[in-house]
């Protein structure tokens, strides 16, 4: 397999993967610090998916750590197809929580005008925000992992 800049084990790739780590952090914190968004299903979907996203990331994160303190580039193709399969299912998780989330923030609190609460609009929105940052960092990982799958 071909080395290139995101290949399991770069500096590319943690970064990438501790990127993905801190935006889903970011967005949880942020929507569990408001009280009321157990009401809203999506809002509860978004925290399970960046649940998710933390630990696959964070998990891909120490490996990418250990194989670049031992300055090793992970091309076994198992171990590939299994990063692609994650990032992609990850991807699509967190694609469908922050959009489902965004439809229901634009929805009650702009739409409806149900944000008399200001903060915790404020909090929803940058919730989503983050969840967004989050998937556009797994995406580009997902294409880059089956780009390195393909060039096998």
């Amino acid at each position: 397999m071909k080395s290139f800049p995101g290949t399991p084990g770069t500096l590319t790739s943690l970064t990438l993967r501790i990127s993905q780590c801190i935006f889903a952090v970011g967005s949880i914190a942020s929507m569990a610090t408001t009280p009321s968004f157990f009401n809203f299903t999506a809002f509860c979907y978004l925290i399970a998916s960046m649940g998710l996203q933390v630990i696959w990331s964070f998990m891909l994160a120490l490996l990418d750590a250990y194989a670049w303190m031992r300055k090793k580039v992970l091309h076994n193709p198992v171990l590939v197809s299994l990063f692609v399969v994650g990032d992609w299912v990850t991807a699509t998780l967190s694609l469908a929580a922050a959009s489902a989330s965004a439809g229901i923030t634009v929805l009650y609190f702009n739409d409806l005008g149900h944000c008399n609460l200001g903060e915790e609009c404020q909090k929803y929105q940058i919730s989503v925000a983050l969840a967004f940052m989050s998937w556009i960092t797994i995406f580009m990982s997902s294409l880059i992992m089956l780009w390195l799958l393909a060039a096998g």
